[in-house]
């Protein structure tokens, strides 16, 4: 009887799921309906093509390794308007290291166009890495990650790293930053399009990774896990017109212990979202404001949260109020 209930029990999991993924599957048709017949829509899969065309192009350059260029802005006077600006304005943020980490299948090609943004801008060292194509397992590497993090700090001479990762390089920083102490090095982690509740054309790929990346997978349930006192901040760029993720809605990061800001596109491929110029521009924008600016609105932000416990305790407060979507009631 026990067995016959377990097979049972199987089978309502085997419908329940296929029922999600058909409910999905025909929330993204209509989707895609809407988008590619749109001229934001037809715009963006434009470009997601002839990025790809570039894309396989630049592939070859990007099997060897980058050369890690380390170097100290002494003297301004020879910088652009750009980088002088952000050197100047805030030094820390200006030398803090970028590290990129491309996607699945991929090498760091994929970031020709992000990095050259970011150093234009004005950051010192923006420096890609390959991982192992065979690399079938997330937390293999993550361990991987860690020691080009631990070089990156010895040459830089820095104590903190920005990471970006694209699609799976994403999940493998996240992980390096939850489950390993990253969060002690990592100052902020940027993920384009990765898909931290899982895709489910995971289950297309019968090997040991696609099964990680299946929605309610085991090491997915581990990042999901209470994080408390996780120091990394997490800058989130989704796209509903991801092709990858799917859901698209799965690119996005909810987790109440973790700091958390978004970017959400409408027109954006997945392949795209590392040379999408609203992209570039608020990872850039956001990175460039510096340690004190952060901390300073850290302070804002506790003294009207305080102020607001103290109003609360003499007077009514509104629903909306309290929850920082209105005013007080009157």
């Amino acid at each position: 009887m026990a067995t016959s209930l377990t097979g049972w029990g199987r089978l309502r999991a085997i419908a329940t799921g296929a029922a999600a993924l058909a409910s999905d599957s025909a929330q993204a048709a209509r989707y895609a309906v809407r988008t590619f017949t749109s001229p934001a829509g037809l715009r963006g899969l434009a470009v997601e093509w002839a990025w790809l065309a570039t894309h396989v192009a630049l592939y070859p350059i990007g099997l060897m390794e980058e050369n890690l260029r380390p170097h100290e802005h002494w003297r301004t006077d020879s910088l652009p308007p750009v980088k002088r600006s952000l050197v100047v304005a805030d030094p820390t943020a200006a030398r803090t290291p970028i590290l990129l980490i491309h996607g699945i299948m991929d090498n760091r090609s994929v970031f020709t166009v992000f990095a050259h943004a970011l150093r234009r801008r004005g950051f010192g060292v923006v420096h890609a890495i390959n991982y192992s194509m065979r690399t079938d397992d997330v937390r293999s590497a993550a361990h991987e990650l860690r020691g080009h993090v631990e070089r990156l700090c010895e040459a830089t001479g820095s104590d903190k790293v920005h990471i970006v990762g694209h699609s799976l390089g994403g999940v493998i920083a996240r992980y390096f930053v939850q489950q390993m102490g990253g969060d002690d090095v990592v100052d902020t982690l940027v993920t384009l399009g990765s898909p931290h509740s899982g895709s489910n054309l995971a289950y297309l790929a019968p090997i040991p990774l696609g099964h990680q990346l299946r929605p309610g997978s085991a090491m997915l349930r581990e990042l999901d896990a209470p994080a408390p006192g996780c120091r990394t901040r997490f800058l989130v760029v989704w796209s509903r017109m991801d092709e990858v993720v799917v859901p698209q809605r799965h690119a996005r990061l909810r987790h109440p212990d973790l700091d958390v800001q978004e970017l959400e596109l409408d027109d954006v491929g997945h392949l795209s979202l590392p040379i999408d110029r609203r992209t570039v521009h608020w990872v850039a924008s956001t990175l460039a404001r510096g340690e004190e600016e952060r901390r300073e609105h850290d302070r804002v932000r506790d003294r009207r949260l305080r102020g607001a416990l103290r109003f609360a305790g003499r007077h009514t407060v509104s629903p909306a109020f309290a929850t920082g979507r209105g005013a007080p009631a009157s």
